[in-house]
């Protein structure tokens, strides 16, 4: 395995010798010991947490090997100095590795190299300061389970004793000096800046809270999710879009933004009186295990709070998908938060209740529809949110329903849009009572939704156009951590790529992290240490921890594809220059030619069921050359590369392309070809419930992503797709008439890709798309001009 660290900060001995003193391992102590050896026993006895009495101190450290003949327990007895080699001997069994699996006893620093330990370069005899600096680095150093060895020491009760008065952090973090029995969970009530169901009254959501119990004011981890109260599953199924459709023609025109542009119009609603005030709140929660990056911190000196928002089990409103209702919703309970707004105890009293245990501090966590909130918050402004993780998050709901002028449906998902995702997350259906009552009225607002949203034309409008939280960036004054899967086709990458583009000039702090995988969360990988990297940023942004996370956490970090637990910094992304191949009847080429290719969009019914009913047999045929569809497509291909390329950025294609029809449509893949081993996409669990977060708490399971055990002749690096009637915008419609050759650009999602040699870089074009796009299958034949086609590839 190999150990990817980038949150593991060098300190100088004073800082050593501070930090190790408030955990319980003393400086003073350590020099008084009669020699090294000595002093190595103590630390080693004070981590044996369950462990009293010198005999079963003794036995316990006879359980490791301090050389390749001697146990620890009794060569600490007989001998008074320790070196490299003993030291490090002894720090691969404390991290869990296996000798003959993952070290040779007899070469322990070999080991920490390959594995990509840090350790104490210095080789000869050590004195009691290299000791306690070893000590300190092994303290910071993952285990061979995904953990520092001081999370590991904490899980087993290293911390029982120690005062919670306040969060304790060392090396820069917070370390979970929390129990279970100390948390406090409570239910409040938060006024909001919105009447979303127009009843004259200013909404009013439920807010849950979990905090350690302290008189300290804490930093609060706040996450806005729709799914929190219940979903409507069924519901939602039944209102899920019939794709096979044909393709639309539109009528041109001369559509501008300012068409489109949409404009927030003012409200008028009642607010409350407020009629008294609490100390206390009078409603409270069930404990319940939720996203475990959460889960992780209120063991750390953290409060976390939940809210589903508008439109939710227990809360006023109704589902509206993006709004800025939604969006102001959510801020208010970063106002609350951050004092500025009033909540109350229930929802009739009008008893006010104060956030006394906060210390006014914010940062928005979770992925997908989670982070999309933490987005928009974002881009409010709103005082108090220090920072937002913004995990495979949407930064443009047209850019995760609809493309280019076509109705593209999110990896997976076909004919999901924005009213059935309201309908899905609209949980005040759950209570009956006030089903009763609000239905009706979201019943009228998901049938003019239907319309809004416009599934004809696929064009960008004025409903799409306010839920784009681009237009707001301006406006961002928290600092942006993202986090983005380079596979991830449902929240795709363009929505972190674009809000990485337009935030990159802010006055703000701002990180970017790029992983192999799918539409999932990174904080329990065993090669990267994605929960310290967090837990450093929040710490400073929260806690104002001088512990130089800017300069200690790249700006980018990068997973690498071809070789597995391999992390690596970057300092670029979207600004690389492209490398131009000539698509001709030979392949991808240097040089252009003449001549026309031609290929076609329908498909006879036996195939077109086939596939309809089983797109990824559809994904897999189109890439492998199957001969069914070969007519379909038009495939093009590098020779095999002389040497490794890294595609980074945003590849682009240029064609001169015509249609039999006056409609059409065009889907390109950028695909890897090449027998190998590649990265799976999706993690293999290691250790089920394998990672503890904290002292008789929640578990996660430790994951990583793995190479497949069987080789495949391709993947698919990235793809891109475009109405010809959309050539010039996504809200302008172009006039296409048969058989006139046309001037289109199409730019594929973007990708941090490693070609490495041997292998040959393909391009796909074809029309219907039967995992994203609809499915008119049409009777439409496209020509492509070669002489006027180019394949633009951005490489660093």
């Amino acid at each position: 395995m190999k150990n990817n660290q980038f949150a593991q900060k060098s300190v100088n001995l004073n800082t050593v010798k501070q930090e190790l003193a408030q955990i319980g391992f003393d400086p003073v102590e350590i020099e008084n010991s009669k020699n090294v050896a000595d002093a190595f026993g103590k630390l080693l006895k004070k981590a044996l947490v369950n462990v009293n009495g010198k005999t079963s101190q003794i036995e316990k450290l006879n359980n490791l090997l301090a050389t390749p003949d001697q146990q620890l327990g009794n060569y600490l007895v007989n001998n008074g100095e320790i070196n490299q080699q003993v030291f490090y001997l002894v720090a691969l069994q404390l991290l869990q590795f296996q000798a003959d699996v993952d070290f040779k006893i007899n070469d322990p620093i070999s080991a920490m190299k390959k594995i990509n330990l840090a350790y104490i370069p210095k080789a000869a005899k050590w004195n009691k300061n290299d000791l306690l600096k070893a000590w300190y680095l092994l303290l910071t150093t993952h285990t061979k389970n995904g953990q520092t060895y001081l999370d590991h020491l904490a899980n087993q009760g290293f911390f029982k004793g120690i005062s919670k008065e306040h969060p304790l952090f060392f090396n820069g973090k917070a370390q979970a000096i929390f129990e279970p029995n100390d948390l406090i969970y409570e239910t409040v009530y938060v006024e909001t800046d919105t009447d979303s169901d127009k009843d004259g009254n200013a909404d009013l959501i439920k807010v849950e809270i979990t905090r350690p119990k302290t008189s300290f004011k804490l930093g609060t981890l706040y996450t806005a999710s729709p799914y929190d109260q219940g979903t409507n599953d069924d519901w939602g199924e039944r209102m899920t879009h019939n794709v096979d459709k044909p393709l639309a023609r539109k009528e041109p025109d001369d559509t501008t933004y300012s068409d489109i542009q949409y404009q927030k119009q003012p409200q008028k609603f009642s607010t409350r009186k407020t009629m008294g005030f609490s100390d206390h709140a009078t409603e409270h929660h069930t404990p319940k295990p939720g996203y475990t990056l959460n889960d992780y911190f209120l063991m750390r000196g953290y409060a976390v709070v939940y809210s589903a928002g508008i439109g939710t089990k227990d809360s006023d409103g109704i589902q509206t998908c993006g709004s800025h209702a939604q969006t102001d919703a959510t801020v208010a309970v970063i106002e609350w938060i951050n004092h500025k707004r009033r909540a109350f105890t229930n929802r009739t009293d009008n008893i006010e209740i104060k956030a006394d245990w906060s210390n006014g501090n914010v940062a928005m966590t979770g992925r997908s529809y989670l982070g999309t909130l933490a987005n928009a918050a974002a881009t409010t402004g709103v005082d108090g949110l220090k920072t937002i993780i913004s995990e495979a998050a949407i930064s443009s709901w047209y850019d995760y329903y609809r493309e280019n002028g076509l109705v593209m449906a999110p990896g997976g998902f076909q004919g999901e849009d924005a009213d059935v995702l309201a309908a899905e997350t609209f949980s005040r259906s759950l209570n009956l009572g006030d089903n009763l009552k609000i239905r009706p009225f979201f019943d009228r607002y998901l049938a003019s939704m239907k319309n809004l949203m416009d599934r004809t034309t696929g064009n960008y409008n004025e409903f799409w156009d306010e839920r784009n939280y681009r237009n707001d960036v301006s406006n961002i004054k928290a600092d942006v951590l993202i986090v983005q899967g380079l596979n991830d086709w449902n929240v795709k990458p363009v929505n972190a790529a674009k809000l990485w583009q337009e935030i990159f000039h802010l006055p703000i702090n701002k990180k970017i992290i790029l992983h192999q995988g799918q539409h999932i969360y990174i904080n329990a990988f065993r090669s990267f240490d994605f929960n310290d990297i967090v837990n450093m940023w929040i710490s400073h942004e929260l806690y104002d921890v001088d512990n130089d996370v800017m300069e200690q956490i790249p700006d980018m970090i990068v997973q690498d594809n071809v070789k597995p637990e391999t992390w690596t910094k970057q300092k670029s992304w979207l600004d690389n220059s492209g490398k131009k191949y000539y698509l001709n009847q030979h392949g991808l080429t240097d040089t252009s030619e003449t001549g026309q290719l031609t290929y076609h969009d329908q498909l006879d019914q036996a195939e077109f069921k086939q596939y309809r009913t089983s797109p990824q047999k559809w994904a897999k045929d189109l890439l492998d050359q199957n001969g069914s569809i070969e007519a379909n497509q038009l495939l093009f291909k590098t020779p095999n590369l002389t040497e490794d390329q890294i595609i980074s950025g945003f590849p682009k294609l240029h064609l001169r392309i015509a249609t039999s029809k006056n409609v059409g449509l065009l889907s390109a893949r950028l695909v890897d070809y090449g027998e190998a081993n590649r990265l799976n996409v999706t993690p293999t669990t290691l250790v089920p419930k394998g990672l503890l977060l904290g002292h008789k708490w929640y578990t996660d399971d430790l994951r990583e992503f793995t190479l497949n055990k069987h080789p495949t002749p391709s993947k698919m690096i990235s793809f891109g797709h475009i109405n010809l009637q959309n050539r010039h915008s996504s809200y302008q419609n172009d006039e296409l008439v048969p058989h006139q050759f046309y001037d289109i650009d199409l730019t594929f999602q973007p990708t941090f890709y490693h070609l490495p040699a041997g292998r040959k870089l393909g391009l796909v074009l074809y029309g219907t798309d039967f995992q994203m796009t609809q499915r008119g299958n049409q009777k439409i034949d496209y020509t492509i001009d070669l002489e006027n086609s180019y394949l633009q590839i951005p490489h660093k």
